[in-house]
């Protein structure tokens, strides 16, 4: 039954203005619609909402991420628009100028990922991906 559906995320915010001037002035990113309580996004083959919530977002894990051509280039342009980008030191898991060497990955995406983590203005942890082709 979903199978052939369209994936959508959603992102939890407390201050929509505020995680909208995020979008637009950090990532590049206008919302092709709105609602009350609500921005949509899309992306390539992809979508995501910004929605109004009083819950409060746990940033423990990644929450939506994008899979990008070329990291080095995309996290040098987000870091002249003002993004901050997580730097981690776990066993498996590290980062070099905000961008970790991931082993294994899913066989059709190649052997392996780069990645980068970044919050938006609401706290929600967001990645950028690019996989390792052999």
């Amino acid at each position: 039954m979903l199978l052939k559906a369209k994936v959508a995320a959603r992102l939890p915010a407390k201050d929509l203005d505020r995680a909208r001037a995020f979008y637009s002035e950090k990532l590049g990113l206008e919302p092709i619609e709105q609602r009350e309580g609500g921005l949509r996004y899309v992306c390539a083959n992809g979508e995501f909402a910004i929605f109004v919530s009083a819950g409060t977002q746990s940033g423990t894990h990644t929450q939506m991420g994008w899979e990008v051509e070329d990291i080095e280039a995309t996290v040098r342009e987000l870091r002249v628009r003002g993004v901050k980008f997580e730097e981690y030191d776990l066993p498996g898991l590290k980062t070099v100028e905000g961008i970790a060497q991931i082993t294994g990955n899913y066989p059709s995406k190649g052997t392996g990922e780069r990645g980068a983590w970044f919050r938006d203005s609401e706290g929600n942890l967001l990645g950028i991906g690019q996989p390792i082709r052999s």
